[in-house]
């Protein structure tokens, strides 16, 4: 018997510090951390001693025999992960570093954002005595993309919330809900009131395709659809026209399968999740019986996870469906596959596809059709979408055998309703601190924020999460990243170069002058509570709240 990481896995790696045998891995220490897709269990070294489950924040991790029919392919990939990579149970662990936890009186930390990254960071303040952290959103609800970005149909990954709702609760935490940064508290006046100010506001634009027709009436970013259907308050008035019987995802990482997944999900189904009332409304009439995902490159270098494929495997009623010629790997990738030259998620990727492909259809009501090597020319329509060309692709190989999509010849035209564009997030500037605005995020050596102009550190200045490196990594990625960034303000609060603040009197009295309404953790919870009560009744885990007068109207005990 053994453990095996699952689905779930949020790359958090409180697992790896529990385990006595160190059979998990990639640890924080090992560079595959910030890339890999989860973590893995080694079958071989594995005690059964059940640490790991008891730390995991998403109830990811399972014993083999109790995994479930769905599950039971995870068990491999566990297996085939220390197949490649090999480890030595005896090897000594990196000890993090310890600090003094007595020398921090006077710090006071401005965390602006309240997602993953800014929880990570605030926790990582919190616990040295005499710190005190201030967390600031612009909305009234916290944690970032795990409300408004997590799939409804993902609940255990929001169980993370867990974890932040204990950080945002420490006595030494503040929280202010409904402050923005640049309009009601600017940076330089965060910068006299704290004693260092870490950006960690995520990465909420999205990126373009540049092609004719992408502004016409039925194309849209992904991340707007994800917003609307997850209740964020901007995006409740969205509107997605579902009339027609196809729609097409550019782009083929997790969200682009979420979002699939969601257009031909049962309605029923969904409704037992914390899905938005106005997109069961919407998905229970869409006529949607086919959502077609295009990849630029090949079915091994599909960007999605092997785990969020699994996942479409399951979904009933539904059909998933690769064409034989497009699941095939062209030559080098299949050679550098076959002499192991590729890491096992790659190979497994490959494999998931060829056996997609093979299986036969069930003749299902709904099918997602996986289509690989092909881009975007043009979105057509006059006035709306009226379908989508696309060009062939070829790959062509760099240096260290990673593969680029060319477009050579030919191509095809697919007739659709609906095209959004999932490639990616983007960061967004913040008034009054260095932006990148090639790379979309702000520039930063190890988390301490550079200037443009110079490449000096600006003082009192950090930045964690996705505006610090880019929309990647999964949410436990965070976790590392955040520890860099705090070590790196503690260090310099260590040197002298930061100094210790006096009382919150101007900070307090700049709140109640500039934002009035903020939320704090008491209104919050209040907004969480009625949120769940309205759920019980309904059998779903809350109804969320998707205007702010709502939530306001709860705080001010008048809901």
């Amino acid at each position: 018997m053994t453990y095996v990481i699952t689905q779930a896995c949020c790359n958090d790696a409180s697992c790896v510090s529990v385990c006595p045998v160190n059979c998990i891995h990639p640890t924080p220490d090992e560079a595959a951390f910030m890339t890999t897709e989860m973590l893995f269990i080694d079958p071989a070294t594995c005690i059964d001693c059940g640490a790991c489950a008891e730390a995991c924040p998403v109830d990811a991790v399972r014993v083999d025999i109790e995994l479930s029919d769905n599950e039971q392919r995870y068990a491999e990939i566990n297996e085939a992960y220390y197949v490649q990579n090999p480890i030595d149970p005896d090897a000594n662990r990196t000890i993090p570093r310890q600090r003094r936890t007595a020398d921090y009186a006077g710090l006071r930390v401005a965390v602006v954002g309240s997602g993953p990254a800014a929880c990570y960071a605030a926790a990582e303040v919190a616990k040295h005595r005499g710190a005190e952290v201030d967390m600031y959103d612009r909305l009234l609800t916290p944690f970032g993309l795990i409300r408004s970005g997590v799939a409804p149909d993902h609940p255990g990954t929001k169980t993370i919330t867990n974890l932040f709702k204990r950080t945002v609760s420490k006595p030494n935490v503040h929280l202010h809900l409904g402050v923005t940064i640049g309009e009601d508290l600017s940076h330089a006046e965060l910068l006299e009131t704290h004693t260092a100010v870490i950006y960690a506001v995520g990465a909420a634009g999205d990126r373009r395709l540049d092609i004719p027709g992408e502004d016409l009436v039925g194309s849209h970013a992904a991340t707007e659809f994800v917003s609307w259907y997850n209740g964020h308050p901007d995006f409740a008035d969205a509107r997605f026209d579902l009339s027609g019987e196809r729609a097409v995802v550019v782009g083929n990482g997790n969200v682009a399968l979420d979002v699939a997944r969601i257009l031909v999900a049962d309605p029923d189904e969904l409704d037992r999740t914390d899905i938005a009332d106005h997109a069961i409304e919407a998905l229970r009439r869409s006529n949607i019986r086919e959502v077609v995902i295009l990849g630029r490159r090949g079915p091994a270098q599909a960007a999605y996870t092997n785990s969020e494929l699994l996942a479409l495997l399951h979904l009933p009623d539904v059909d998933l469906v690769i064409e034989n010629e497009e699941a095939e790997l062209d030559g080098i990738t299949h050679d550098l596959i076959s002499r192991g030259k590729t890491t096992a998620s790659v190979r497994i990727k490959a494999e998931l596809a060829a056996e997609i492909a093979s299986r036969p259809t069930t003749g299902a009501k709904k099918r997602i059709v996986l289509r690989y090597l092909k881009s975007p020319a043009d979105i057509l329509g006059s006035e709306r979408v009226s379908g989508i060309r696309l060009t062939n692709n070829s790959l062509v190989y760099n240096d260290d055998a990673t593969a680029r999509a060319v477009a050579f010849s030919g191509g095809e035209t697919i007739d659709c309703g609906l095209v959004l564009r999932s490639i990616g997030y983007r960061g967004n500037e913040i008034p009054g601190v260095p932006f990148d605005q090639r790379r979309a995020v702000i520039p930063n050596d190890s988390g301490r924020v550079l200037d443009r102009a110079e490449g000096q550190p600006v003082a009192g200045t950090y930045t964690v999460g996705w505006i610090k490196r880019g929309p990647t990594g999964v949410i436990g990625s965070n976790k590392k990243c955040a520890e860099e960034t705090v070590g790196a303000l503690l260090d310099d609060f260590g040197a002298g170069i930061l100094q210790p603040v006096p009382g919150r009197a101007r900070l307090d009295q700049m709140l109640t002058d500039r934002a009035p309404d903020v939320v704090d953790l008491a209104g919050w919870n209040r907004i969480d509570s009625a949120e769940r009560k309205a759920g019980s009744t309904r059998g779903k885990p809350r109804v969320k709240f998707v205007d702010p007068e709502s939530m306001m109207n709860v705080v001010r005990g008048q809901g």
